[in-house]
């Protein structure tokens, strides 16, 4: 029998929000071996279309010295295809099951889930299985019901007791302290990419480098040891480009887009970049800065998060189920932490904040981003 947890209403005055406070990631991958969800025996039933009804050709009566007038045949109506119906939910925020454990792994096994495994619906996991559903074509309810449990679990594996308790283990390290070589250069500039690494590029691994692998994995749920195993190497990998020869030289630009100073991990591709700082957002392709909008982020105790996110889905009319409110042109990147559009911003300025997402002020600036940035385009959220 699960438990049911009351939701916490969060009520920040002077706070827009329709954001999902909690912590990140980047673009899922949605692919691992399917094994179904333990103890889930669904079984689906469908009923068979009627026949159309077949409406009688009318009988043509003959009237003495006129030409008989045929009657059309009406055409039978299409069957029409019904919208999605969200079903009742199994899960949904604020809820306290150990099955939550399972169902939080399959999720971190396709990118929808980061950290630890917990028997806790947050309020972080509702924007997830948001952005799993409309990824998937399914009711956005942001709760967790058969169809989706059953989608989910088609697209997964099974995950062991030691995976749903965070019990891991780490691989035989490739690289640790000491280590000397192009191989540990490669590695401070991917976690320079990203933000885990600020020193200078020398192929040294020592404390410094170290720690920022000990950070990345303590971030991504993997063993947090300092050492770089296959599985550490993998995941930096996925995150991040090949180097370049002046990076891994030490050589590194960072140009200015109007008045917010470019992160560069924002140089490369199409990026929504985004300076806490400046207080701007700049939409950027291949280095070359296409607009710039005014934002304003999450208070202290929701705070929008800062790494390497990519654009997981978008909403046009979007509305938030956790906070009743309105999140128009929305862009998520960090599951319920969006980009979009803030009428409160737009009237109030930066007298009040958001609960966790960025918000947009310029009505025709955003709708000009939501059209042409795509699922799967950097978004780079960052205070330096």
């Amino acid at each position: 029998m699960r438990l049911r947890r009351a939701a916490v209403a969060l009520t920040l005055t002077g706070l827009l929000g329709g954001c999902a406070p909690s912590p990140m990631l980047a673009q899922p991958s949605e692919a691992a071996p399917a094994t179904p969800f333990a103890s889930s025996s669904r079984t689906a039933s469908t009923s068979p279309s009627p026949d159309p009804v077949q409406i009688p050709e009318p009988a043509i009566t003959e009237t003495p010295h006129h030409d008989p007038q045929p009657t059309a045949e009406p055409a039978a109506e299409e069957p029409s295809t019904p919208d999605p119906v969200a079903l009742p939910a199994l899960y949904r925020v604020g809820d306290t099951d150990e099955r939550i454990r399972e169902i939080q792994h399959r999720m971190l096994q396709i990118g929808w889930h980061e950290g630890k495994i917990t028997a806790e619906f947050t309020a972080e996991m509702q924007g997830a299985v948001e952005g799993f559903q409309a990824k998937r074509g399914l009711p956005v309810t942001g709760e967790i019901d058969e169809v989706t449990l059953a989608t989910l679990s088609e697209m997964t594996r099974m995950p062991t007791a030691d995976e749903m308790h965070n019990v891991l283990t780490p691989g035989p390290a490739i690289l640790s302290r000491g280590s000397e070589s192009q191989d540990v250069r490669d590695l401070q500039v991917r976690l320079r990419l990203i933000g885990w690494y600020d020193r200078a590029i020398d192929g040294v691994y020592g404390n410094e480098t170290a720690n920022a692998v000990a950070g990345f994995q303590q971030k991504r749920g993997l063993p947090e040891t300092g050492e770089v195993d296959q599985r550490t190497l993998d995941k930096l990998h996925a995150m991040t480009r090949k180097p370049t020869k002046d990076e891994l030289n030490n050589i590194f630009t960072k140009p200015k887009g109007g008045n917010i100073e470019l992160d560069e991990r924002c140089l490369t591709g199409r990026a929504i970049c985004i300076s806490k700082r400046a207080r701007k957002l700049a939409w950027v392709i291949d280095g070359e800065v296409q607009m710039v909008m005014d934002v304003r982020f999450g208070a202290s105790k929701t705070p929008t998060r800062e790494g390497t996110f990519t654009v997981e889905w978008k909403s046009r009319n979007h509305h938030s189920k956790l906070y009743d409110s309105p999140m128009p042109y929305a862009l998520f990147f960090s599951r319920g932490q969006a980009v979009h559009f803030s009428s409160d911003f737009a009237r109030r300025g930066y007298r009040g904040a958001s609960h966790g997402c960025v918000n947009v002020r310029d009505k025709g600036a955003i709708q000009a981003l939501f059209s042409q940035a795509r699922e799967g385009d950097k978004v780079i959220v960052y205070s330096d």
